[in-house]
């Protein structure tokens, strides 16, 4: 199975907004009222495309690489769970074709950050931003996302067997 020349995998993550926390998207701060609720640093759309590749690689999602019941866990800078993912893509003999992701959130306005997002997360993942897609929208004021209660975002990963 793993000799296969692309792999396709999709995540999704969806954090509650809440005060006293950063709102981390990407690996970057942006000013918000609210940060995202979580054991790590709660960053769903680095949680999103990590489970992503995992999903590609036919591997466990990133709650078995890292539990919320480990201590060790507890405040983790989510780019750490995008490094362990990328390396066993590379492990595996993969590499990443692109990304695409979407981010569906009322506030804060996405757009400004879109840039910086895509270069924090072309660093971390050592691609070039141009295989990063991102998109930013909002839920229409339905569901927790529309009432500002959580933030949610999902992603696609093609992966391409290195030569």
């Amino acid at each position: 199975m793993m000799n296969l020349p692309f792999r396709i995998g999709h995540g999704y993550d969806l954090h509650r907004l809440t005060e006293e926390r950063k709102l981390i998207l990407g690996g970057v701060e942006l000013p918000n009222d609210k940060g995202l609720l979580g054991h790590s640093d709660a960053d769903c759309l680095i949680h999103a495309i990590a489970d992503s590749i995992l999903g590609a690689l036919a591997l466990p999602d990133i709650g078995h690489y890292f539990p919320d019941t480990n201590p060790e866990n507890k405040n983790l800078e989510s780019k750490l769970i995008l490094l362990k993912a990328n390396q066993l893509c590379k492990d595996a003999g993969y590499s990443i074709n692109n990304i695409d992701t979407t981010i569906i959130a009322e506030k804060p306005k996405i757009g400004p950050h879109l840039e910086m997002i895509r270069s924090s997360l072309a660093e971390i993942l050592e691609i070039e931003s141009h295989q990063i897609g991102i998109k930013a929208t909002t839920n229409e004021k339905l569901g927790p996302v529309g009432r500002e209660e959580a933030i949610s975002c999902y992603s696609v990963c093609l992966l391409q067997k290195q030569m």
